[in-house]
């Protein structure tokens, strides 16, 4: 239980409403801050105006996935109200106080660095990031089926990485009987692709595999789907971006030659808020209760 806990949640999304169910349930008090247009209500949890008040007794600040932007402004789905993080906030923050969320730009590290402030970035977890492949997979085949005119079933795709998202989504795809390359750069994960039964190659000969293929999914945040690969791409070929911000294709070029090509980052709290909120929730909970047990431990 966090009976006692000082919580505030600061912005965010449809995820965050189950992270303030998950939280009150387990008897922590839980103030909120940019949810003034959300009209369901929020069973144990107080809303706020936005100031440095709420920042004082705060055991854990819980951010949305996005953390900040480089300016410190917080996302909010449910509130026009602009919320910035600045180093005047967080000088407010007790010292044992610990910032979670999905992740964080430079400004929030440094923020943090300065006042001496834990940071948890919640996506750099495997378990949070296992977990997450599987929204992500479904949601990468749903805009697959929507914008092409033949079935997964038969189809021949490809998918680049074989990391957390990328071997979920090669093995939903076989199970919808795709044929399934996988583009690899570590020999051990070459044998492990193609132990699973999918067509391995390495990423160095990318340029000679894509002739044929109906889907290139690319889970790879760097430039890897370039214009020299674009070019040798079927027309009929659909591009899935998965990878974070700006994505690892050519999309100028993908324009230029007539491929529908789709930037789609973030697919957990777009196709499936409850399940993602759900996974943030779970974890966010067991982090606080163990850092409270470590912090009544060392009293």
């Amino acid at each position: 239980m966090l009976t006692g806990v000082q919580v505030v949640l600061l912005g965010g999304d449809a995820r965050q409403l189950e992270v303030i169910r998950k939280l009150t349930e387990l008897d922590a008090s839980v103030t909120v801050a940019g949810f003034d247009q959300l009209h369901t209500p929020l069973d144990g949890a107080v809303k706020a105006e936005y100031s440095q008040e709420l920042f004082h007794t705060a055991d854990a600040l819980i951010l949305p996935a996005v953390g900040t932007d480089d300016e410190g402004r917080i996302p909010t789905v449910f509130s026009d109200q602009e919320l910035v993080l600045s180093s005047e906030e967080v000088a407010k923050l007790p010292k044992h106080c610990t910032i979670y969320a999905g992740m964080a730009k430079p400004y929030l590290r440094e923020l943090c660095t300065q006042h001496n402030i834990g940071l948890v970035e919640l996506f750099d977890r495997d378990d949070v990031a296992i977990y997450n492949s599987i929204p992500t997979a479904e949601g990468a085949i749903m805009m697959a089926i929507q914008n092409t005119d033949i079935t997964i079933h038969g189809s021949s795709s490809m998918v680049l990485g074989i990391g957390r998202t990328g071997l979920t989504l090669a093995r939903t795809l076989q199970g919808l009987g795709a044929k399934v390359k996988m583009g690899i750069r570590r020999e051990e994960h070459y044998a492990r692709a193609y132990e699973m039964g999918f067509e391995p190659f390495y990423l160095n000969q990318l340029i000679s595999q894509v002739g044929n293929i109906d889907l290139l999914f690319n889970t790879i945040p760097t430039m890897i789907v370039t214009a020299q690969i674009i070019a040798n791409l079927p027309s009929r070929a659909v591009i899935i971006d998965l990878a974070s911000k700006p994505g690892g294709t050519d999309f100028r070029f993908a324009e230029k030659r007539g491929i529908k090509a789709l930037l789609a980052p973030g697919l957990p709290g777009i196709v499936a808020p409850k399940t993602a909120g759900r996974i943030i929730a779970d974890v966010l909970s067991r982090l606080i209760m163990d850092e409270t047990s470590k912090r009544g431990n060392a009293q």
